[in-house]
C-alpha cells in the first residue's frame, strides 16, 4: 500500500451552533439530474423527504449540459458495444462490474426521463434521434433541443417535483449550503476503529432566506445522499456553474469517507477562448458539434487529429485536449480553432440554436468563421467512493452523480455518460435506501461530537488556489509542478477563524464565501496529493515526468482524513466489491 501524509485539514468547518432543527427520513443534497430523481423516486417509498439544493432548484450543473445522454436506444446498437467504448475510455480503471450496470440499465432509465416528461429530439418516424460523440463507435446520443438537453431533463424533472410541493412527503429547501454532515457512533460495537463506528445522521445547512429556515440549522435523517456537483471552482476557468466548490466531497471527506480517482479531471477539448485573462465559467461548445463534423484546425488552419488518432476529431476527450495542448505548443499560439462552416448555416443554427446565440454574445458566428477554442475544466470523474447502490465508506451516507466515484469513468468519461451516470446511480440509491428502511435498518441516530478541529480558510486566498491548482495540477502534470502546489495550500490558513495572538487582530467571521474556500482548499489539497501519488499518465491524469501508462496502476488512488485531520494517500484495488456486496433489491419494471 502507498500511503503518504501531506496536509492537515479541518475535520469540520466552524460555524455557529444551528438554531433549529428538522427531521426526515431523508436528505438530499443537491437539485441536478441526481438529486431529483433520488428525491422523486423516494418520495412515495419513505415516510418523509428533504431536498436542499445551494441555489434555486434548477441551478444545477445539469442545465448546462449540451450534448446529451448516452444509452443504446437504437435496436441496432447494443449495451455490450456502449459497455465496450466506456471501458475503453475509461483506460483500464473502470470498475467493469458498475459500467455493466449503467449501459443495462441505462435505456430503461432514458424512458423514465420521456414518462416524466422529458421531450428529445425525434426522427422523421417518430423515434428519438440519436447522434454521436467521441468515444463512441454508434449514434448513441439522444438530445432535446438541439444542444440544450440538460435544460430539457432539468425542466422536466424540476415540473415533477413542483407537482408535489404541497405533498407532506417532500420539502424543498433553496439556497441551502450545507456546512458538514453529522454523524454518530450510534450502536457500532465499541472495539471498532473511530472512522468505521461512524454513521452519518443528518447534515448542518446555511440557509438565506426569510422565516423558520434561515441561518444556520441542523437537519436530522436516517440517511443523507450528496447529489452535490462537481469541483469546477478549483480552477482559475471552467464550463462549471460558480458553485461547484466541492462542497458534498469536502463535508464527506471531513466526515471520514473515502474519495477516490480524484486525480482524474476531464478537461473538455473544446471551450471558447476569451484570452489568457478569462475567469469563471466559460462557454463550453459541445462535443456533439464534433460529431456532426466540425474539424479542429490550427491557427494556420491546418486540421491535425487524423494524424493522431483513428477516430479523429471524435477521439475520447482527454486524447483530443492533449492534441490541442500539443498543438498550441507547436504553433506558439495559446489556442487552436473549431471549424463547422461546411456544416451549413440552416444545419447548425437549427442543431445548435444555444451554443450559435452564446457564441454570437461574445462576438462569434459559427456559421461564419472557424471558433477560437482551448481545454479547460470541465468535468471530475472521480469523487466520494461508492458501491453500485451509491453507499459510501460511511454507514447511512449515499453519493450520486459527479459528486461519486461509482467507478463507471475509470481514467476518463465517455461523452454524455454523466447524465445517465446520474439518473442510473440515483434509481439505485433510492432502491436501496427504501429498502433498508422497509427491513428496519437505518435507525435515527442522535448527532455527536466529532473529534478533530474546526477550521476556515479566508475567502481572498481563493485566487492564490485556483492559479496554484491550474498551473500545476491542471492539463499536463509533474512531480514538482505538484509538490509545489502542495505547498502553496499548506501554508495557506485553515484556521481563519481563529485570531492572530497580535493586538486588535480580528479572526474572520464565518459565512458562505468562506465555507466554499475552506472547500475548495480541502479538494485542492486531495487532488493534488492524488496527483502526485500516481506515477504514470493515464486518461485525463498526464505526467509529462511519467509519460507512459503502467500496468502497476492497474489500482485506486484513495484518499482520506484522519481523526486528526491528516490527509493520506492509499492505493486500493479498482472495485468496492471486493468481498462482495449485497445483491441490489429487486426491481419493478
Amino acid at each position: 500500500m502507498n500511503h503518504e501524509q501531506v496536509s492537515t485539514l479541518p475535520t469540520q468547518l466552524a460555524a455557529p451552533e444551528p438554531g433549529w432543527t428538522v427531521e426526515a427520513d431523508v436528505i438530499v443534497v443537491g437539485s441536478g439530474i441526481a438529486g431529483l430523481t433520488a428525491a422523486l423516486d423516494m418520495r412515495s417509498r419513505v415516510g418523509r423527504v428533504l431536498l436542499v439544493t445551494k441555489d434555486s432548484l434548477s441551478s444545477g450543473s445539469t442545465v448546462w449540459a449540451q450534448g446529451g445522454i448516452a444509452a443504446a436506444l437504437d435496436p441496432a446498437d447494443t449495451p455490450a458495444a456502449h459497455l465496450a467504448d466506456t471501458l475503453t475510455a475509461g483506460v483500464g480503471l473502470c470498475d467493469p462490474a458498475a459500467v455493466e450496470v449503467l449501459v443495462t440499465e441505462g435505456p430503461r432509465r432514458v424512458r423514465d426521463l420521456m414518462k416524466r416528461g422529458a421531450q428529445f429530439d425525434r426522427s422523421t418516424d417518430g423515434s428519438v434521434s440519436l447522434t454521436r460523440e467521441g468515444g463512441h463507435h454508434a449514434d448513441r446520443i439522444a438530445h432535446a433541443g438541439g444542444d440544450a438537453t440538460g435544460a430539457e431533463i432539468s425542466r422536466a424533472l424540476v415540473a415533477q417535483l413542483e407537482q408535489v410541493r404541497d405533498d407532506p412527503g417532500i420539502e424543498v429547501i433553496e439556497h441551502a449550503q450545507v456546512i458538514d454532515i453529522l454523524t454518530s457512533s450510534g450502536d457500532v460495537p465499541p472495539q471498532k476503529h473511530d472512522d468505521e463506528r461512524r454513521v452519518a445522521c443528518g447534515v448542518t445547512l446555511h440557509v438565506r432566506g426569510e422565516g423558520s429556515r434561515d441561518g444556520i440549522g441542523a437537519a436530522l435523517a436516517r440517511a443523507v445522499v450528496l447529489a452535490t456537483g462537481g469541483i469546477g471552482q478549483l480552477f482559475v476557468s471552467s464550463t462549471n456553474p460558480s458553485q461547484t466548490t466541492g462542497d458534498g466531497a469536502a463535508a464527506a471527506l471531513r466526515a471520514g469517507a473515502d474519495l477516490a480517482d480524484v486525480e482524474f479531471v476531464q478537461f473538455h477539448p473544446t471551450v471558447l477562448w476569451l484570452g489568457s485573462g478569462a475567469r469563471g465559467q466559460l462557454t463550453l461548445i459541445s462535443e456533439a458539434v464534433r460529431g456532426e463534423g466540425a474539424y479542429l484546425i490550427d491557427v494556420e488552419g491546418n486540421r491535425f487529429m487524423p494524424s493522431v488518432h483513428e477516430m479523429a476529431e471524435l477521439a475520447p476527450r482527454d486524447v483530443v485536449a492533449r492534441a490541442i495542448v500539443r498543438q498550441m505548443e507547436a504553433t506558439g499560439e495559446d489556442h487552436v480553432l473549431l471549424d463547422a462552416r461546411h456544416l451549413g448555416k440552416e444545419f447548425l443554427m437549427s442543431r445548435f440554436p444555444t451554443i450559435h446565440a452564446r457564441l454570437l454574445e461574445h462576438g462569434f458566428d459559427m456559421t461564419q468563421e472557424p471558433v477560437p477554442v482551448a481545454p479547460a475544466q470541465h468535468y471530475h470523474s472521480g469523487g466520494i467512493r461508492t458501491n453500485a447502490e451509491g453507499r459510501t465508506t460511511l454507514r447511512g451516507l449515499y453519493a450520486i452523480g459527479e459528486a461519486a466515484c461509482t467507478g463507471v469513468h475509470g481514467a476518463n468519461r465517455l461523452a454524455s455518460n454523466s447524465l445517465l451516470e446520474g439518473i442510473v446511480f440515483a434509481h439505485r440509491a433510492a432502491a436501496d435506501i427504501a429498502a433498508r428502511m422497509s427491513a428496519g435498518e437505518l435507525p435515527q441516530r442522535t448527532p455527536e461530537v466529532r473529534g478533530g478541529h474546526s477550521g476556515l480558510v479566508m475567502a481572498a486566498t481563493r485566487t492564490r488556489i485556483q492559479r496554484a491548482m491550474t498551473k500545476g495540477a491542471g492539463v499536463v502534470r509533474t512531480h514538482e509542478s505538484l509538490t509545489t502546489t502542495l505547498d502553496v495550500l499548506r501554508k495557506i490558513r485553515t484556521d481563519a477563524d481563529v485570531p492572530e495572538p497580535v493586538p486588535g487582530d480580528q479572526s474572520v467571521l464565518p459565512q458562505a464565501a468562506e465555507w466554499e474556500t475552506t472547500n475548495i482548499h480541502s479538494m485542492a489539497s486531495a487532488l493534488a496529493l492524488a496527483a502526485r501519488t500516481r506515477t504514470e499518465t493515464r486518461g485525463g491524469h498526464v505526467r509529462s515526468d511519467f509519460p507512459e501508462t503502467d500496468d502497476a496502476w492497474l489500482r485506486r488512488v484513495v484518499i482520506r482524513l484522519d481523526a486528526r485531520g491528516c490527509l493520506q494517500a492509499d492505493v486500493a484495488p479498482l472495485s468496492r466489491n471486493e468481498p462482495p456486496i449485497p445483491s441490489p433489491p429487486h426491481e419493478e419494471s
